[in-house]
């Protein structure tokens, strides 16, 4: 069973920023794409960021492109999410995901789709304010 723990969620200002990690205590973290997604109130869970193995690949949903960055450090078995100008309408419960079954994968390769991604963290909410 793979455990993945999302924290950095809180309240801030329309402008502000955050920074979301996601820690998975499996050494085979090193061999999982991983990726965002949000899900807001009433609405389905999307696709929000999407990272490689190495990562040195990355992809963004249009709506956060620019300003949100994803990162991770197969050192201590982390992704984060750096959110930067963060808008009202960046409000939800944010979730990391792994794609584990399958592998392994090509060192640039990432996931983009929801039913691509085997296990889920708990999520962390994200309020933005205006």
């Amino acid at each position: 069973q793979v455990h993945l723990v999302e924290s950095g969620g809180g309240l801030v200002q329309a402008g502000g920023s955050l920074r979301l990690s996601c820690v998975s205590s499996e050494r085979t973290f090193n061999r999982w794409p991983m990726g965002w997604f949000r899900q807001a109130p009433g609405k389905e869970r999307e696709f929000v960021a999407a990272i490689s193995l190495d990562g040195r690949s990355t992809y963004y949903a249009d709506s956060v492109k620019g300003r949100f960055t994803i990162s991770r450090d197969n050192s201590k078995n982390t992704v984060y999410l750096q959110m930067n100008s963060l808008k009202p309408e960046d409000t939800a419960v944010y979730y990391c995901a792994a794609k584990v079954a399958g592998g392994p994968y090509w060192s640039n390769y990432y996931a983009t789709r929801r039913d691509e991604y085997d296990y889920w963290g708990q999520g962390t909410q994200v309020t933005v304010s205006s």
